[in-house]
């Protein structure tokens, strides 16, 4: 009888292809294949593909726009995420410092703010878990994170002077609330101004156009002609000159 159970047993085992499958399931579907995300040097290849269509000035005038329109899409792309990350932190460290006046171990704490935590809140707080797991360093393992330093500071502020943790994580999340608060009212504010560069910059081809309304035939001199061809890049660097100063302009006031 025992024999005939270890068969049955046996045949009932799952092949090591069925396991794998079973490990898939309970780690969920694997992750769709994203569509990559353009670049500089594919936003500049585009421009001056377009701008051929114009001369070799063209050419040149078109990769000079889109090398300073991609930039300054970047510049406001990382604003944007440097806010956001600015305000995960803020939640988590809220999250964090309410486990520790429940008494739990910084470890632990982290662990369990780091749950409901977005990203990059949620790193940093299972790097300060992971590490205080261990009794490592934790401002060092905070150094890997740029998002993370004021609570790096405020960590080795708590070590060396004996200041309680949790009152010093809700100091870091109210300087981090402030900050995020100022940064996007002065955002706002930034709105006109950059609407105001971006029209000025576009006043040059209005002008064009107006001049191939009136019969003046502007592109045919951009385009046909050597000067044409100078002007046209002189006037895409002046174009471009202007909109990177007024970029440092408001970059300024937000720092």
């Amino acid at each position: 009888m025992s024999f005939l159970l270890l068969a049955v047993a046996l045949l009932l085992l799952p092949s090591s292809a069925a396991r794998r499958r079973l490990v898939g399931l309970e780690r969920g579907p694997k992750p769709r294949w994203k569509r990559p995300k353009p670049n500089q040097p594919l936003a500049v290849l585009a421009g001056t593909a377009l701008g051929a269509l114009a001369g070799v000035g063209g050419a040149i005038a078109g990769a000079l726009l889109a090398a300073t329109v991609w930039r300054a899409y970047r510049e406001i792309v990382e604003q944007r995420d440097h806010l956001k990350a600015s305000t995960a932190l803020a939640d988590g460290l809220s999250a964090f410092a309410a486990e520790l006046r429940s008494g739990a171990h910084p470890a632990k704490a982290a662990v369990g703010a780091a749950e409901d935590a977005e990203p990059p809140a949620t790193e940093v707080l299972r790097a300060i878990a992971a590490t205080s797991a261990r009794g490592g360093d934790v401002e060092a393992a905070l150094a890997d994170f740029p998002d993370a330093r004021h609570l790096a500071r405020a960590w080795r502020l708590s070590a060396v002077h004996g200041v309680p943790l949790a009152e010093v994580l809700e100091a870091v999340r109210r300087d981090l609330d402030r900050r995020s608060a100022f940064a996007r009212q002065v955002h706002a504010r930034m709105a006109g101004p950059r609407a105001g560069a971006a029209v000025l910059a576009g006043l040059p081809l209005f002008g064009v156009m107006l001049g191939e309304l009136g019969g003046a035939r502007p592109l045919a001199v951009l385009t046909g002609t050597a000067p044409g061809q100078v002007l046209l890049v002189a006037g895409a660097v002046l174009i471009c000159a202007g909109l990177r100063w007024s970029g440092r302009l408001t970059r300024q006031v937000i720092a």
